[in-house]
C-alpha cells in the first residue's frame, strides 16, 4: 500500500481516478445495451401488446380475457397449486436445511449433493418418473407384485399431485437460501440464550427461528414463485386430468392460434407476471418489517450434539432421500426397460430397445440432443464474457445506473418462464427495420436463454469480484495500465473460477430448461426438454422414459465434476458446497 501511495504521489490521483472513471462509464453504456435488449425490451414489449388492438389503445383485450371464467379458474388452480407447493417445500426443505446446518449428522456433504439433485433434474423428467411410479401400468410396482388393478386412476392426476411434486422439485430452493443463512448464525447468541435457561423448543421458536426468518421468508417467496410458473409438472400432470393452471391455459391458447390470440396471452402472461410481483413484494414487506442482527463470529454455526438420537435422524433423512429421489428414478429405469408400455417387467423381457432407437433410430433425439447441448454452451460462454465486465462496473463503480441494472437483470429470472417466452414471441415475431423473424429458430430460445439466465452467471462474478482486494488493481493503475489491460491481465484471472462456475451453473440450467422453449420450439430446432413431453405427450412413454434416464446421468455426472472442482473455486460459488 505504501509503494501504491508514492506511485499515487507521482501521477496525480484524480487524473487517475478521471481516466478510469470515464472508461467504466463508456464500458457500463455498452454493457447496458445488450442488457436493456433481452432483458427488458421483451417486458416492455409484452406489455404494449396487452393495451394495444389493431394498432390502437384499448383495453378489450383485458375485458375479454380477465371476464372469462377459465382465466379465473386457472388462476385458482396455480394459486392453489402453488401455496400448497410451497407448504410441501417448506416442510421438506426447511427440516432438511435446520438439521444438517445445525446438527451433528454425519455424511453432510453427501446429504446436501443428494438433496439438491431433484432441483437440477428438469420438472418434466420429475414428473415423467412418479407418473411411473404411482399407477396400474407402473413397470417397478408391476414388477413387484405392488401395482394397483388395471383401471385404477393415476393418483397424480390431481391437483393434490401436481402439489406435492411442486413441492419435491422446489424444495431445495427453501433449502439452498435458509442454509446459507443458518451457517451465519454464531453460536455465542445461541450459547448465551442456553445459558439464560433457553432449552429445546423454546430456543428454536424464540432464538434460532427468528434469526433466521429472512433467510426462511426468501426461501418461501422463491420456491411460490417458481411454483406458479412451473411448466413441465403442471403440463404433464395437469393436461389429462382437465386441471388448467395459467401456464397451461397459455400453452393450450397459442397451440389454439387464432386473431387475437396473442394479445390474450400478452394479458394471461401480464396476470401470471402481476402475481409473481405481488409474491416478491410481499416477501420485501415482511423483511422489511424485521431487524435481527447478528453478533458475535460468523462462519461458526452451531453444532446441536443429537446424542442417540442421531442414527435415527440420519435415517430419516435418507430414507426422505430415497423416497423423493431413487425410487422415481428406478421407476423411471424400470420403464425405459419395458418392451411396451405396461408390460411387467421381469429378467426375461427386459431390453435396451428403448435405448438403441432414441440413440440410433430416431433423428429427432440427436437433433435435441445437440440443439441443448449448443444453446446450453452458446448462453453459458455468452453470459460469461457480458458478465466478467458487467460484474466488474457494477461492484468498483456503484451508481444509481448500476444500482438499476442490479433490478432490471432479475426480472426475467423473476417472472415466470411463459411470460418471458410470449414476450419473447411478440418482440421477435417481426423484428422491425429488418424485416426478419426468429419466431421458431434456435435464435429466439438463445435470446430468451440469455435474459433468463443473465443473473445466474452474475451472481458468482460480483461475489468474487467483492472479495478482491483493490490494492492490486489500483497498483497496476498507478502503473499507467488502462481498464482493459488490468481485466486482461489481473481482475479477469483472479475471477475466472467463478465465472466458470457461473457458466457451470447456466449450462445445467439451460441444458433441460422446458418453461421457456416450449413456447418457442418449432419443427426441427426441438430441446431435450421439449423432446420428453412430446414423447410423453403423444404416448410413446418408453422412449421419453429412456431419454429422461439419459439427462439424468448427464446431470448427475455434471454436478459431480462441479462438485470435485469445488474445493479450487470460491466459497459459495458452488451452491451445495459445503
Amino acid at each position: 500500500m505504501q509503494a501504491v501511495s508514492r506511485l499515487r504521489g507521482f501521477w496525480p490521483g484524480m487524473t487517475v481516478r478521471s481516466n478510469s472513471n470515464r472508461s467504466s462509464d463508456r464500458l457500463l453504456y455498452w454493457l447496458l445495451v445488450p442488457v436493456f435488449v433481452v432483458s427488458i425490451l421483451p417486458i416492455v414489449r409484452l406489455g404494449f401488446e396487452g393495451v394495444m388492438v389493431g394498432g390502437v389503445p384499448s383495453f378489450d383485450y383485458f375485458r375479454d380475457v380477465l371476464g372469462n371464467g377459465s382465466t379465473w379458474q386457472a388462476t385458482g388452480n396455480s394459486l392453489y397449486t402453488a401455496g400448497i407447493g410451497t407448504i410441501i417445500s417448506l416442510l421438506i426443505g426447511g427440516s432438511f436445511a435446520f438439521l444438517v446446518a445445525l446438527t451433528d449428522v454425519r455424511a453432510k456433504a453427501a446429504l446436501v449433493f443428494c438433496f439438491m439433485i431433484p432441483m437440477m433434474i428438469p420438472p418434466q423428467i420429475t414428473a415423467l418418473s412418479w407418473v411411473q411410479l404411482t399407477g396400474p401400468s407402473s413397470a417397478l410396482l408391476n414388477a413387484l407384485g405392488l401395482a394397483p388393478a388395471m383401471g385404477s386412476p393415476q393418483p397424480l392426476y390431481s391437483a393434490e399431485g401436481i402439489a406435492l411434486l411442486l413441492g419435491i422439485q422446489h424444495s431445495s430452493i427453501v433449502f439452498l437460501t435458509l442454509r446459507a443463512n443458518l451457517r451465519m448464525l454464531p453460536s455465542e447468541q445461541i450459547e448465551a440464550a442456553r445459558l439464560a435457561g433457553a432449552r429445546g423448543g423454546r430456543l428454536w421458536w424464540q432464538i434460532i427461528l427468528p434469526l433466521t426468518s429472512p433467510g426462511l421468508i426468501a426461501g418461501t417467496a422463491m420456491a411460490f414463485v417458481t411454483a406458479l410458473g412451473n411448466f413441465g409438472i403442471t403440463a404433464m400432470l395437469g393436461i389429462p386430468a382437465n386441471y388448467a393452471t395459467l401456464p397451461t391455459l397459455i400453452y393450450q391458447k397459442l397451440a389454439g392460434f387464432g386473431p387475437s390470440v396473442l394479445g390474450e396471452v400478452s394479458v394471461l402472461a401480464i396476470l401470471i407476471g402481476a402475481i409473481a410481483i405481488c409474491g416478491v413484494a410481499l416477501h420485501h414487506r415482511l423483511l422489511s418489517k424485521r431487524d435481527y442482527r447478528l453478533m458475535g463470529m460468523v462462519g461458526r454455526p452451531l453444532d446441536i450434539r443429537l446424542g442417540a438420537r442421531r442414527p435415527m435422524i440420519e435415517g430419516i433423512l435418507w430414507t426422505v432421500l430415497v423416497a423423493i429421489l431413487v425410487v422415481p428414478l428406478l421407476a423411471l429405469i424400470a420403464t425405459s426397460l419395458v418392451p411396451a408400455f405396461g408390460v411387467k417387467l421381469n429378467f426375461d423381457n427386459y431390453s435396451f430397445e428403448a435405448f438403441r432407437e432414441v440413440l440410433f433410430v430416431q433423428p429427432s433425439t440427436a437433433r435435441a440432443f445437440q440443439n441443448s447441448f449448443m444453446l446450453s454452451v452458446g448462453a453459458a460462454v455468452t453470459l460469461v464474457l457480458v458478465c466478467l465486465p458487467l460484474a466488474y462496473v457494477m461492484v468498483r463503480r456503484p451508481s444509481r445506473l448500476t444500482k438499476l441494472i442490479n433490478l432490471l437483470v432479475e426480472v426475467p429470472y423473476a417472472l415466470p418462464g411463459v411470460v418471458l417466452a410470449i414476450a419473447c414471441i411478440l418482440l421477435f415475431i417481426r423484428i422491425p427495420l429488418l424485416d426478419v423473424s426468429l419466431y421458431g429458430t434456435l435464435g429466439i430460445i438463445f435470446i430468451a436463454y440469455l435474459a433468463r439466465f443473465l443473473v445466474i452467471a452474475l451472481r458468482p462474478v460480483m461475489n468474487s469480484f467483492s472479495q478482491l482486494d483493490p490494492a492490486l488493481e489500483e497498483a497496476a493503475q498507478a502503473c499507467g495500465a488502462g481498464l482493459g489491460r488490468r481485466l486482461r491481465d489481473i481482475l479477469l484471472p483472479l475471477a475466472a473460477p467463478s465465472a466458470a462456475a457461473g457458466a457451470l451453473l447456466v449450462f445445467l440450467t439451460a441444458f433441460n430448461e422446458l418453461t421457456v422453449s416450449a413456447l418457442l420450439w418449432a419443427s426441427g430446432n426441438e430441446t431435450l426438454g421439449v423432446l420428453i413431453f412430446n414423447l410423453d405427450d403423444s404416448g410413446d412413454t418408453v422412449l421419453a422414459s429412456a431419454v429422461a434416464v439419459m439427462v439424468v446421468l448427464v446431470v448427475i455426472a455434471l454436478m459431480s465434476c462441479f462438485q470435485l472442482a469445488s474445493r479450487r473455486l470460491p466459497k459459495g460459488v458452488v451452491p451445495w458446497q459445503t
